[in-house]
């Protein structure tokens, strides 16, 4: 998708301008926490200029603190996971970025108009496609945690991903209620696409990669080059490991 909605001016506006907003934008209301966030998450109000944005603030400082996760993280690996739909071309993650915010540094992400009871329990069999995309997403960013709930559909149809900042792990965390497509060959064209992220990530002077490097560390960005390399040398979507657990709780 080339362009989202303004929830303001209802308005075409393109995703560098929604980025823009939401770096250069003041934050000017909360709306208040939102309902079954692991994590402290605000829906909140940003302005720049004659724009207006309604987006999601997740401080780092209301990080729940996990074992398998280095601290204060977690709104880093937001934004890599955004980076990454990005250089993949996908436009699975909505526009992303970290900055300061009243609470703190966090993640500050373009909120979705989408219908809460509409998930991937009710529309992932209608979009094959799509769904094989965020399913070979995951594995390459290694989502510990894609449950259904956590794919939005918006007014214009395009399917996207959100909460990602349990990922990129460098030990194999693979959650998710995808698993569809185990075992089955990955389409050309994604094949493709990952080759051409390979190449952004073997480039240290590449732009993609030289922003990964403030985002994670240096073992993570390794092990993520391997499981892209893993993808290409295996050819088709992984089948769920015998290790587990392979589904996250609860699945919605």
């Amino acid at each position: 998708m080339s362009e989202q909605p303004d929830p303001g001016e209802r308005q075409p506006i393109t995703i560098q301008r929604v980025l823009d907003v939401l770096n250069q934008g003041q934050i000017e209301a909360e709306h208040g926490l939102m309902r079954w966030s692991t994590n402290y998450t605000f829906l909140v109000t940003v302005c720049h200029d004659d724009t207006q944005l309604t987006a999601v603030y997740k401080p780092h400082k209301g990080e729940r603190p996990l074992w398998d996760f280095p601290d204060g993280m977690l709104c880093k690996r937001e934004l890599a996971s955004f980076l990454t739909s990005e250089e993949l071309g996908w436009r699975i993650v909505p526009p992303t970025v970290v900055r300061d915010g009243p609470r703190g540094i966090g993640s500050v992400q373009f909120f979705i108009e989408h219908d809460p009871e509409e998930n991937y329990f009710t529309f992932g069999e209608s979009h094959p496609d799509e769904m094989r995309r965020i399913c070979a997403f995951d594995v390459l960013v290694n989502n510990a945690d894609r449950k259904g709930g956590h794919l939005l559909i918006d007014q214009q149809g395009h399917i996207w991903g959100i909460d990602h900042g349990i990922t990129f792990n460098q030990i194999n965390k693979l959650r998710t209620v995808i698993w569809d497509f185990a075992g089955e060959p990955l389409p050309d064209a994604l094949l493709s696409d990952i080759d051409r992220l390979r190449q952004s990530l073997i480039d240290h002077k590449s732009a993609f990669h030289q922003s990964l490097t403030d985002l994670l560390t240096e073992r993570e960005i390794m092990t993520f080059q391997q499981r892209v390399q893993q993808m290409l040398r295996a050819r088709k979507f992984p089948r769920p490991g015998p290790g587990g657990p392979n589904y996250p709780w609860p699945p919605v």
